[in-house]
């Protein structure tokens, strides 16, 4: 089910920006018993986006009033908000009147095996490498062809996830998701200043390690860096947390850090359990 601009609709112009350029901004979150998880930060990070793109962000009480139409009866499911500039004529340049469009989507929740989360999963690398644009470096925007590309090799190689560099060859993320490397007992993401999404679940991960004992370090990570890791996992909203037990020649244990700090995000009601 679809609500475009809080109709019921899967109809949208074909002069739409969204579809011409990807002009737009996008949220996939995950639903626990009828309620949106981390509903607060998902928006500030949709309306920082907007404000990246110059687009008008909608309300909050738009969003709850029209994602509550959508949730209603729901158990388990995920929950896409995509914000685009809306109509345009052709080329680049933006109207000089801005008329957003919302669209909201109900889809079902993923049929990941448990063992993911429990025992952990074979990890790839991927040949896509990520393009280098600070501007737009941490927001969800619209055009993913990179992704679009990297998972067509996990597809391939059959990973359920992999791994991605930059053109200059540090780490950044998964296909969809961020990723953490935990070393001498300091816990360490890659820095996403030119490219990357900065995934809601690698936020609380980051704002919750000094309560749990952890130095947590946003850094520029090498490919030997994570090879010598103790610890290795990937975190997004739908997928929570995903231990690696092997990637590429590397074996991993399904560490005692990463466990602590996937119970700590299920007891908060941050990601699914």
């Amino acid at each position: 089910m679809f609500l475009v601009n809080g109709q019921v609709s899967e109809h949208l112009s074909l002069q739409d920006r969204a579809i011409h350029y990807g002009d737009g901004v996008f949220e996939t979150i995950a639903v626990d018993n009828g309620a949106p998880l981390c509903w607060e930060k998902h928006l500030q990070r949709l309306a920082k986006g907007c404000h990246t793109l110059g687009i008008p962000a909608p309300s909050q009480p738009v969003l709850e009033k029209e994602a509550a139409q959508l949730l209603s009866n729901q158990t388990r499911a995920v929950l896409k908000i995509i914000i685009s500039r809306g109509r345009g004529g052709r080329g680049y340049q933006s109207p000089e009147e801005i008329s957003p469009v919302r669209i909201l989507g109900l889809y079902d929740w993923p049929d990941y095996p448990p063992e993911y989360s429990k025992a952990g999963i074979e990890a790839g690398l991927c040949e896509t490498r990520l393009g280098h644009q600070p501007l737009l470096a941490g927001i969800k925007h619209l055009n993913r062809l990179e992704q679009v590309l990297a998972r067509s090799e996990a597809g391939a190689e059959d990973y359920p996830e992999m791994l991605m560099q930059d053109i200059s060859g540090l780490v950044i993320e998964g296909t969809m998701s961020n990723v953490f490397i935990i070393s001498a007992g300091r816990l360490l993401t890659p820095n996403l200043g030119c490219c990357g999404i900065a995934g809601v679940v690698r936020g609380l991960i980051l704002e919750q390690a000094p309560e749990l004992g952890l130095t947590a370090e946003i850094k520029k990570i090498t490919l030997d860096e994570v090879k010598n890791a103790d610890e290795l996992f990937f975190c997004n909203s739908i997928m929570g947390i995903w231990p690696v037990k092997q990637l590429l020649e590397k074996s991993y244990p399904v560490g005692n850090l990463t466990g602590m700090i996937q119970n700590r995000l299920m007891e908060k009601r941050q990601i699914v359990a």
